[in-house]
Formats: C-alpha cells, sequence, structure tokens
C-alpha cells in the first residue's frame, strides 16, 4: 500500500463518515450538559476519537489473527449498537420526561465509554476493508481517522452547548431521542443494508 495523496484522502473520508455517529452523540451530549468545561469536551472528543482509532485497528488484527471467528462476530456489531444505544438513550429520555428542572446527572465514564464503543463499533468494519494493508499504513490511517473524529466531536459539542444553553429543560429528551435514533440507524444499516 502506498502512503500516496489517495490514501490520504482516503482515510479523511473514512474519518468523517465514521465520525457522524459520535458527532450526533457529542451534540447530543453538548445539550445536556450546556456547562461542559473545555477540559471535559477535550476528554469526550477524545474518547471517541480514541475508539474510532482502536477499532479499526481491532478489526486489521482480527482478520490476520482469527479471521474466521471474527467473521462470526460481525453480524452481531448492529445489535450490540442498538443495545448500548438504546440502554444509553433510553436513560436520557427516562430522565428528561420524568424529572423536571433539576441538573442532568453528570457524564460519566461509564457512560462515556459506552458511547464510545456504542458509536465506534461499525469502524471494526473498515478493519476488513485495509486487512491487505501492511502494519504502518493501518495505523496511519487509523489515527487519521482519530484526528478527523477528534475534530469533528469538538465541534458537535460546541453546537451542542450553544443550543443546551436555550433548550435545557429539553435536552435530556432531545439527547435520549437523538441516541435511540442512531442506533437504531446502525442497526438497520447493518442487518437489512450490509
Amino acid at each position: 500500500m502506498a502512503l500516496d495523496a489517495m490514501f490520504f484522502i482516503n482515510s479523511i473520508l473514512f474519518g468523517v463518515g465514521l465520525a457522524m455517529d459520535a458527532f450526533s452523540v457529542s451534540v447530543a451530549n453538548g445539550l445536556r450538559h450546556p456547562d461542559l468545561g473545555r477540559s471535559r469536551r477535550v476528554l469526550i472528543a477524545g474518547t471517541f476519537a480514541l475508539f474510532q482509532t482502536a477499532m479499526p485497528l481491532i478489526g486489521w488484527f482480527f482478520v490476520h489473527a482469527a479471521a474466521e471467528t471474527f467473521s462470526a462476530f460481525s453480524r452481531f456489531i448492529p445489535w450490540i449498537a442498538l443495545a448500548l444505544l438504546l440502554y444509553i438513550g433510553g436513560q436520557m429520555l427516562w430522565e428528561g420526561l420524568r424529572k423536571k428542572e433539576e441538573a442532568p446527572p453528570e457524564l460519566t465514564g461509564k457512560t462515556l465509554v459506552l458511547q464510545g464503543l456504542a458509536t465506534s463499533i461499525d469502524a471494526l468494519s473498515v478493519g476488513f476493508t485495509i486487512a491487505e494493508f501492511g502494519w504502518l499504513p493501518a495505523v496511519i490511517q487509523a489515527l487519521i481517522i482519530g484526528v478527523v473524529t477528534f475534530g469533528i466531536c469538538a465541534v458537535g459539542l460546541i453546537i451542542g452547548k450553544k443550543a443546551g444553553e436555550h433548550l435545557r429543560q429539553k435536552a435530556a429528551i432531545l439527547g435520549g431521542v437523538i441516541l435511540i435514533g442512531i442506533g437504531i440507524e446502525i442497526f438497520v444499516k447493518g442487518v437489512f443494508f450490509s
């Protein structure tokens, strides 16, 4: 695999495509928590970037190490993403519908990890598409995907923060609906259109 201009363009485009789910979740997090400080926003965007970087490499590794086993597992990816996002989104929706005028619960590390996992699990399939790459091009592409994801998620958090300042009362409901919608979209694409 040549590390030419086309390689880098394709890597950036992969990054943009894969980051859209994480972008939507970042907007939802910003809506729900408009008071997030800069370091917290960096942590959130960094978590999504870390997962989006790691997942293609994990997929690449499994193709090289255990292709048959991983191929059998790949059909469960949409189900796993749906379950995780329904759980997180359902919790947000429930809290938004039952509580009035209270500060949202803190965005915990556990919730952030689940969000990162749920929005990046489809990136495992990128590991299949780069299976013919050597180790260095695979790492470079994964890093580019991670950097693109970080930037897109940082923008999503700022957009959510701005909108969340105006929509604080409905932010949990809107955030929950967004996450549930993303879960359904990943599921439908993975089960019916793959």
